[in-house]
């Protein structure tokens, strides 16, 4: 019996962000560099299939520095840790290295400027997500406001409605954020925003790529954990591009195969944190069920790279700080 024919539309960019990127090879080096284990605070990055191969590498996942012993190298996740980390890092004389991504430094750095400059700041985010929690804690209590919704912004009560900044998570929604933001400035004229966009380029890149994507395919799967921002954010863009049917899938066994029947073009994209073979095998997976024909849309070429911490580029290993932050 023949196998259907069906039409695969890859969106790119996809997966792996520089970022991302990044923080898995701190992990990689510091272990290389002193030995397993090294702990790592929080998941290093949102993929389970990602941190499962740096475990069998000798990395030790713990959600606090508490279970972290004070004799080993601890490495903090690309999403970012409040103040309150490094600082009891620095108390315990611990050995740590920061893979905070970046952009995401970048928005930590501006809501210190903001703070400095006598501004009461607003965050666009998700309650709870760790890079929120990060962003936030960079900065005394009460001076971070966080708004998910345009509702939320009505509720507001900041200090002095004229002295107000926003900043926002890096893996929102870039129209959900455009709203928000719209009605911040209605209601609050004189708010100060970002010099330039803090969604990441990659989390724009990708949902511009789903958008593309969407209106070629009857279903379009997302490739990316349940709590990975990034990815839930792919799904909600391409039904509100007009996609039928999308779906989250960790790995190919997830995909489900009763929803896609009768679809004769699907759409793939990978969250920033979700490896490409992940991709590969979902794409086999097809290739057993149909007749498939893979095509790539293409919306942009990312040439993005950044380096690692100096403490782990630094030949001499027995000549660390006690902290690097920088790249």
């Amino acid at each position: 019996m023949s196998r259907p024919p069906i039409t695969l539309h890859l969106a790119a960019p996809r997966g792996f962000c520089a970022g991302v990127d990044r923080a898995i090879r701190i992990v990689e080096m510091a272990i290389e560099k002193w030995g397993a284990p090294v702990y790592v605070r929080h998941e290093i990055v949102h993929n389970r299939y990602v941190v499962d191969a740096l475990r069998a590498k000798g990395a030790v996942f713990v959600e606090e520095l508490d279970e972290c012993p004070a004799d080993r190298p601890v490495v903090f996740s690309a999403h970012g840790v409040p103040k309150s980390v490094p600082a009891e890092a620095e108390r315990r004389r611990m050995l740590y290295v920061d893979a905070t991504c970046p952009l995401v430094s970048k928005v930590h750095i501006e809501a210190e400027r903001h703070h400095q400059n006598g501004l009461q700041m607003v965050m666009i985010g998700h309650q709870g997500h760790p890079e929120t929690i990060g962003t936030m804690g960079q900065l005394p209590e009460g001076e971070v406001l966080l708004v998910e919704t345009v509702e939320d912004v009505a509720r507001l009560t900041p200090r002095d409605p004229e002295r107000l900044a926003y900043i926002t998570q890096t893996t929102l929604s870039v129209d959900d954020t455009a709203e928000i933001v719209a009605a911040l400035r209605a209601r609050f004229p004189n708010i100060v925003g970002p010099h330039k966009e803090d969604i990441c380029y990659a989390t724009t890149n990708r949902q511009a790529a789903v958008k593309a994507v969407a209106p070629l395919v009857d279903a379009l799967l997302v490739i990316g954990a349940p709590n990975s921002s990034n990815s839930r954010r792919l799904v909600e863009v391409a039904r509100r591009a007009g996609c039928g049917y999308a779906q989250l899938v960790q790995r190919a066994a997830e995909i489900d195969w009763r929803a896609l029947e009768g679809a004769r073009a699907v759409g793939i994209t990978a969250g920033a944190s979700a490896p490409e073979i992940l991709v590969d095998e979902v794409v086999d997976a097809f290739r057993d069920r149909y007749e498939v024909d893979l095509r790539t849309v293409e919306t942009a070429i990312e040439r993005v790279s950044f380096k690692p911490p100096r403490i782990l580029r630094d030949a001499a290993a027995g000549q660390e700080s006690r902290e690097e932050t920088g790249a």
